[in-house]
């Protein structure tokens, strides 16, 4: 039965029932790690005194300022992410359709990019459906919260995440590919690519649905327990992509050093080298610094500046993406300017 507070299991009459405190009190007090027990009558569950509950999972009951200070900064916090995702939707989205139109920009490169797109777009869309299934439909606050419907929200959400974590490593991996290979094949290549992209992901997350299942099956998989080990199935190899990434990096830039200060090489080339290089070399550290920073340190620590840098300034990362990589590319803005030119001549 949901009472408004916690969900309680069935019982038997005469029977005692003790459960933890729900975890939505870490966000109004640190120390939420009570307990909550009801007997079960013939008449039904003994009622419990709001207050009561307050003091045993550690609510500050004088502390309505703070308390009032924490909902609104949550309560902008998503409005913040929301913005940034409808901005990061409609950018990607208008970048593809770009991609698409103009037959000039169809090459494995531009391929790669759209892949990294839709998985940004199917990220955008992964949080919005989660927070319609989770809040607005209520299934965070009752008893079924555990539904295969909610889990199933949460597993796609979780995929989405690390399948952008893991197009963007297909990114340093072609650019250093481009550059280090003497006979690149990009065609050869690219099958590799979406392995690594698409099925990398589901590999570990269908490992991490089964633990979950079979260890950790509390609710809707949507909350990180302290003792979820599980979740180092998902945090390691976003980890190990970034760190990759950032190893690439180094390599690339060493690259580049060394083709662009050659005597022999072409100015158009070294410029088509440096051009290339420009938007993965700012996307590489740009994805990877927050979630290092926060990769190690528990939950519960630093949540506000947490929250503001996975959830607001991550939500602008697809319209990085599609800025970097198609509004500010060089050949889309010459094909854009030949069209207009040609539309503009008199018959």
């Amino acid at each position: 039965m949901w009472d408004i507070i916690a969900c309680w299991p069935s019982a038997g009459v005469g029977e005692v029932v003790t459960i933890t405190c729900p975890v939505y009190f870490s966000y109004f007090s640190d120390q939420h790690k009570g307990n909550l027990s009801k007997t079960c009558t013939a008449d039904g569950w003994t009622e419990m005194h709001p207050l009561d509950i307050a003091v045993n999972c550690g609510y500050n009951v004088n502390g309505d300022l703070t308390d009032d200070l924490k909902g609104n900064f949550l309560w902008q916090v998503k409005i913040g992410y929301t913005v940034g995702y409808s901005v990061s939707l409609v950018s990607l989205i208008t970048a593809i359709v770009i991609l698409c139109i103009f037959r000039k920009l169809h090459c494995t490169r531009n391929y790669i990019h759209m892949h990294l797109f839709v998985s940004f777009i199917l990220k955008a869309i992964a949080v919005f459906v989660k927070d319609v299934v989770l809040y607005e439909v209520g299934e965070m606050y009752d008893c079924s919260s555990g539904t295969i419907g909610c889990k199933v929200v949460i597993v796609f959400f979780q995929y989405c995440i690390m399948a952008s974590f893991f197009w963007l490593l297909v990114e340093g991996l072609y650019l250093h590919a481009l550059l280090a290979v003497s006979f690149f094949s990009e065609r050869k290549y690219f099958s590799a690519y979406i392995l690594i992209g698409w099925g990398g992901p589901t590999v570990f997350i269908a490992a991490w649905s089964v633990a979950k299942a079979y260890y950790y099956d509390v609710g809707c998989w949507d909350i990180i327990e302290s003792n979820d080990m599980s979740w180092w199935i998902i945090k390691t190899p976003i980890l190990a992509s970034i760190l990759i990434n950032f190893i690439l990096f180094i390599c690339i830039i060493r690259i580049l050093r060394q083709k662009i200060n050659c005597p022999d090489i072409g100015r158009n080339e070294s410029n088509q080298y440096s051009r290339l290089a420009k938007s993965t070399l700012l996307l590489i550290p740009l994805f990877g610094i927050n979630f290092i920073v926060f990769a190690f340190i528990p939950e519960q620590v630093k949540t506000e500046l947490r929250l503001v840098f996975d959830l607001i300034l991550g939500s602008f990362q697809g319209f990085v993406v599609a800025v970097l990589y198609c509004f500010l590319n060089g050949e889309v803005g010459a094909l854009a300017g030949s069209t207009h030119t040609f539309s503009t001549v008199p018959a």
